[in-house]
């Protein structure tokens, strides 16, 4: 048998590598814009096919996780999301980019319908272990920012595609020799440890989807937008893409924090306890955000990302407290599809509007739709309870 300590490390490098491949664009487009000679709001559309394949992909791949292998399945994706990392580094026209974009998005949706089952499988307290997944993950937003500015103002857009491509096939080179497929089913785990009345599962259901669709579009819109809003809003500030993207780093780890402090609290509270206080953070953010610049901005844009990815947690959680080992796997696709197509249709409403109203219409439209969030939380029922596993 696999140690779980093992499994989960990889399962974390993984998230790690999701979100940061799936936004070094978002970053490399402000240097790659000048260098192709197209604009910002023309460029940021060719991204659009590969969310949209990030969300749609992770049927197929939730589905191929349960019935043939999740051990086999991170194994392609590794190798897979490597190679079309490595592959937008060399394109030379715009469709060319497009299609190695999609590439990363199709690999991409590989990660969280079968990695997040994987955690739940081997943890041995979810609500701990799901708030670390999370941190990898929000790490993996973070140093994108970060090392794309970096590697963009120093080597080229072309190397900070390439370099961590090369880094994660050899990441799935180790996977493949440490890491062994094995039958996990019927494993008790503590993700089974808490219920709700049966007449109100619908009530689950119903909030999961509120709550996914509008943190979903918000989370990637966000994430997108981010460097861009910081280059234009803290110009007063710094102008240089390498601090630019230190800045919106430190501002991730606010969010990376978030999410380990939710999962330590979701082993102790009910669902609807950590989700109610914390469904009320985004809105006010997000309105206030419109109008600030320079170090308010920043400010602001830290109790943004920790209320996106805090709730990210809680959705997560949602899914492996209540869901059997053997249906895990598509009950996360499911989550994921309906997540990350909402996310990959908000790129281009980013774009569309940014190109008529700025940022400031952005994020009010936004802020009034994660008011959607706090309807959610009110309407998750109370939790049972169940004794741990003995």
């Amino acid at each position: 048998m696999n140690r779980p300590v093992r499994v989960i490390s990889f399962v974390n490098a993984g998230h790690f590598i999701d979100h940061y491949s799936m936004l070094i664009f978002a970053a490399a487009v402000i240097i790659m814009g000048p260098a192709l000679g197209m604009a910002y709001s023309d460029l940021l559309p060719y991204a659009t096919p590969g969310f949209i394949a990030f969300g749609a992909g992770s049927l197929l791949t939730g589905w191929l996780g349960d019935r043939w292998s999740r051990r086999h399945m991170m194994l392609i994706f590794f190798v897979g999301i490597g190679a079309s990392m490595i592959s937008v580094g060399l394109v030379q026209t715009p469709v060319q980019l497009g299609a190695a974009l999609l590439a990363i998005g199709v690999f991409a949706s590989i990660y969280h319908p079968v990695g997040t089952a994987m955690i739940v499988s081997y943890a041995d307290r979810l609500g701990r272990e799901m708030g670390i997944n999370g941190v990898w993950g929000n790490l993996g937003v973070a140093s994108s920012a970060l090392v794309t500015g970096v590697i963009g103002q120093y080597l080229g857009w072309r190397a900070a595609f390439i370099i961590p491509g090369i880094v994660t096939i050899l990441i799935g080179l180790a996977f493949a020799m440490l890491v062994v497929h094995e039958d996990r089913k019927g494993v008790r785990q503590a993700a089974a440890q808490a219920r709700v009345a049966k007449q109100d599962m619908w009530r689950v259901v119903l909030s999961l989807l509120i709550v996914v669709i509008a943190i979903s579009t918000t989370f990637n819109a966000v994430t997108v937008a981010l460097p861009k809003l910081f280059a234009e809003r803290l110009a007063d500030l710094t102008k240089s893409p390498a601090l630019l993207g230190v800045i919106a780093a430190c501002v991730y780890v606010f969010g990376a924090m978030t999410q380990y402090t939710i999962g330590r609290l979701l082993d102790r509270y009910s669902l609807k306890t950590v989700a109610l206080p914390l469904s009320f953070m985004l809105a006010p953010f997000l309105y206030l955000a419109a109008s600030l610049s320079n170090l308010p901005l920043i400010v602001v844009s830290i109790g943004i990302v920790m209320g996106a990815f805090g709730q990210v947690t809680v959705n997560d959680a949602m899914v492996g407290k209540y869901t059997s080992e053997e249906w895990r796997s598509r009950a996360y696709a499911v989550r994921y599809f309906i997540g990350f197509t909402a996310a990959g249709a908000s790129v281009g409403l980013v774009a569309w509007l940014y190109e008529h109203g700025g940022f400031v219409t952005m994020l009010h439209a936004f802020a009034g739709l994660c008011l959607l969030a706090i309807a959610a939380a009110i309407i998750l029922p109370r939790e049972i309870r169940m004794p741990p596993a003995a």
